[in-house]
């Protein structure tokens, strides 16, 4: 397939299923339970050794068990949130692309709307007064996250969805007597998976971010006994491990936060690369203007040495 000649897409689903792995076998691999705590009355956080090889927290946690179990909520909640916010960006943006007029106008508006609202404020001031059994609920925490993330991928599939309503093979299934929800899903939907994909990966990262600011400020409380990578961060800050210098406490969470950004991405960049002829065309225009000129360069040194025989 086309889309897997690209190194951004490989790299990128590398990554990821790198850390979907992490996070389903990680919590079953684990040396120790995340709220384990070793035999010792040392109140000092252990640097990386062969007993804790990413180090110890204050109370002789391991570290690196706690890494292993703590990515399962958050990969789980960020895809939620992402499935759920581009199932309401088909519903909205599709919808309103589709039939225009009033519906456009009210559907726009509202997606204007949520696309005014700072997100992260809104969640945390409905995450706050929740009840602790509530925020430890995933399905619960992805769709409130998919609330604040819909409305982008709906302008962009609304905008799409008014360049296909009007082609010819939309014409002929509306001449032929087809309605219009069976228009929507088998002759434009189709044309919009691409797009779907860049909408659904980019709503993903924008839910890592928000799951793991939520939890690093403490809005989303987890029981006792459960860490992520956020709540991770939150300990650690709350301990002055940032001050203390004792890094493996926080880099290791936040370099598995960065790497699965990192991998969504990738995967984002190297679909937008495919989807969008002008990235693809003004790539190869590059490669192909400098194989011009390098191919020049021997016909001109070669006149100019019969200019010096003569």
């Amino acid at each position: 397939m086309r889309i897997f000649r690209s190194p951004k897409v490989v790299i990128g689903l590398c990554l990821l299923a790198f850390f979907l792995l992490l996070a389903l076998v990680g919590p079953l691999v684990a040396p120790h339970a995340p709220d384990w705590q070793a035999n010792t009355t040392s109140g000092v956080p252990q640097p990386p050794s062969s007993d804790f090889w990413f180090g110890s927290t204050q109370k002789q946690e391991d570290v690196f068990s706690q890494v292993l179990a703590g990515g399962r909520d958050t990969l789980l909640i960020s895809l939620l949130a992402g499935l759920l916010a581009s199932v309401l960006s088909i519903l909205v943006g599709v919808t309103a692309g589709y039939f225009g007029g009033v519906v456009d106008d009210l559907l726009s508006m509202l997606s204007n709307i949520f696309l005014a609202l700072p997100g992260l404020l809104i969640l945390m001031v409905v995450m706050k007064p929740l009840p602790p059994q509530d925020t430890s609920n995933p399905f619960l925490i992805g769709g409130v996250i998919a609330l604040t993330a819909w409305a982008w991928g709906a302008r962009v599939l609304r905008a799409q969805t008014l360049s296909l309503r009007n082609q010819d093979y939309v014409e002929s299934a509306r001449v032929i007597g087809e309605r219009s929800p069976r228009i929507i899903v088998f002759e434009i939907l189709p044309n919009l998976l691409p797009i779907l994909a860049s909408s659904f990966i980019f709503t993903v990262i924008y839910g890592i971010g928000a799951y793991v600011s939520l939890t690093w400020l403490g809005v989303i409380g987890v029981p006792s006994g459960v860490v992520t990578w956020g709540t991770m961060l939150n300990v650690s800050q709350a301990s002055g491990a940032l001050i203390s210098g004792w890094w493996w406490w926080y880099v290791p969470p936040a370099l598995c936060v960065a790497g699965v950004g990192i991998a969504l991405a990738l995967l984002n960049f190297g679909i937008d690369e495919i989807v969008n002829p002008r990235l693809t065309s003004a790539r190869t225009g590059r490669g192909s203007g400098i194989k011009f000129r390098l191919g020049l360069t021997p016909v001109v040194q070669s006149a100019s040495t019969k200019g010096d025989a003569k």
